[in-house]
């Protein structure tokens, strides 16, 4: 018995079928247009508040800096994602659509990882950026310098894309000996991988992305933040460290955010916890879509200059009167 309504699962083969089978939110297949708002309205609202964020950024002189400039390429990659992803996540809400060709499927899944390993990479310069500042105080601006921060975005840009451009091809290659049913409600290359049969070396190029990228950046980023840490214990006064600390406090929630969900589900993936599906699924759900939504809050909030630019670019013009 097929655990999709009104569709049969793609049976065991040794090829790519056409199509693949998508997992939604358990309980909501009998009411799809109950989800579809929230859905909408977090796609939008994300949207927003990361266009807001671009927008300041690029018409504020006194914002183009290095930490301005990687916050510039974080909501890139918020929008980017939180659009990757919304096909699939509105055809099951509006259709109940869980069937999705594989040449689709295989599309969604390369802009869905290039945004989110975009999004690592970003907040793994933004640690550096962050340790810099606070470690080498005096050093700062001759070692961050403008064209170092080019290299560095350029960096970002060539290693998502070089990490992720063979996946597609690769996986539409190779046999497969699962059906084709995924355990999410988009298409993610280490779902893919799982279905090849044995000895499929595209599934072990499929696990080196996720350790060299994922695995790699969230050890490095709390690296950063040993050395970090290590000197706001060496300021003589707490309001010193407080006001060094609150340099960070923006960035370490993102990170906090992004990476925790993250780790959760590759634990529970990993070492087959016994998790109902439902958990599983809205997990899933917070590591893709919240970050997009509260990240542009966070900075909003936690960055003064931010908010005071957004504030003073809000508030009506006053004009004068001429006597």
């Amino acid at each position: 018995m097929s655990p999709f309504p009104n569709q049969a699962a793609p049976n065991s083969s040794t090829s790519m079928t056409p199509t693949f089978l998508l997992v939604g939110m358990p309980g909501l297949s009998a009411v799809p247009s109950w989800w579809t708002a929230p859905l909408i309205a977090i796609y939008l609202l994300s949207v927003l508040g990361n266009s807001t964020v671009l927008w300041i950024i690029a018409m504020e002189p006194t914002l183009h800096r290095p930490m301005y400039f990687f916050l510039f390429l974080l909501s890139v990659s918020d929008v980017g994602l939180a659009t990757a992803l919304m096909p699939t996540l509105l055809g099951l809400a509006l259709a109940d659509a869980h069937a999705i060709p594989a040449s689709a499927c295989l599309l969604q899944m390369f802009f869905v990882h290039v945004f989110s390993v975009m999004e690592s990479s970003v907040l793994l310069a933004m640690a550096f950026d962050r340790a810099l500042a606070i470690c080498r105080p005096l050093h700062y601006p001759t070692l961050l310098t403008d064209d170092v921060v080019r290299k560095i975005g350029l960096t970002i840009v060539f290693r998502c894309l070089g990490l992720h451009l063979p996946l597609p091809f690769l996986l539409a290659h190779m046999p497969y000996c699962h059906p084709q049913v995924l355990t999410h409600s988009y298409c993610l290359h280490p779902d893919i991988a799982r279905l090849a049969c044995p000895g499929a070396w595209g599934a072990f190029y499929s696990l080196f992305v996720v350790l060299s990228a994922m695995g790699l950046d969230p050890l490095l980023i709390f690296f950063s933040y040993g050395l970090i840490g290590r000197v706001l214990q060496g300021l003589g006064s707490s309001e010193d460290r407080w006001k060094a600390g609150q340099t960070c406090a923006a960035h370490l929630s993102a990170v906090l955010l992004f990476y925790v969900p993250m780790i959760l589900l590759a634990l529970i993936d990993r070492l087959r916890m016994p998790v109902p599906q439902p958990a599983h699924t809205l997990l899933s759900y917070v590591h893709f879509l919240l970050p997009p939504l509260i990240n542009p809050i966070l900075y909003s909030v936690k960055m003064k200059e931010i908010r005071e630019k957004i504030l003073k670019r809000l508030q009506p013009k006053k004009v004068g009167c001429t006597q």
